[in-house]
């Protein structure tokens, strides 16, 4: 497939499960896209449930100039001050005009690296961010919603929309495939319409 596009998907130890499946496995199955995991540093990390992650790849900039995208994962580690510094990574993949997506915690790294200055974006709630990443570039760009945002090339979600960050993300990164995420929302919406 010659435009196969590429993301990467960054995980830390204790990664949260449930925030990167609709994302990852609708790329790979609707769109064709090659997914990638990453770690900080190529080493196995753990999940939130103890799941045993081995990555293909590092999140060292240089090792990663393939990436159409890339998209960090929640984990409660993003808010310890010993949480990996990204930034190499998550700026050059911006630079090169890809697609740079956090959801959860792993919104975090994006304010670190400066990415949520001149974009809306969306976290854990207005309070969390703040008290995690005080006075970070953008904080007046901060939109208080229950569901992924999108602006520019940059994507973000609270931990609780991974349906809406896998959406958004791949509605990014595909713009010319909306007859496809059409199709993906509604059928992501059918769950909770149909009642439990």
């Amino acid at each position: 497939m010659p435009d196969q596009k590429i993301i990467g998907v960054l995980f830390i130890d204790r990664f949260a499960d449930w925030e990167y499946g609709l994302l990852a496995a609708s790329a790979v199955e609707w769109f064709g896209t090659r997914a990638v995991s990453l770690t900080p540093d190529g080493k196995s990390v753990g999940s939130a449930s103890g799941f045993l992650l081995t990555p293909d790849r590092s999140a060292k900039a240089h090792e990663n100039t393939d990436l159409d995208g890339v998209a960090v994962i929640g984990s409660d580690r993003w808010t310890s001050d010993a949480s990996p510094d990204v930034s190499g990574l998550l700026t050059a993949v911006a630079t090169r005009g890809g697609v740079v997506g956090g959801i959860c915690a792993g919104t975090l790294a994006l304010a670190r690296a400066g990415l949520f200055d001149k974009v809306k974006h969306t976290s854990n709630g207005r309070d969390w961010i703040n008290e995690n990443e005080p006075g970070y570039a953008g904080a007046e760009n901060y939109q208080d919603v229950p569901h992924a945002v999108a602006d520019s090339r940059i994507v973000s979600a609270p931990g609780s929309a991974p349906g809406t960050f896998a959406l958004a993300y791949l509605k990014t990164l595909y713009p010319e495939r909306s007859g496809d995420v059409a199709q993906m929302r509604a059928l992501f919406a059918k769950e909770y319409a149909e009642g439990s």
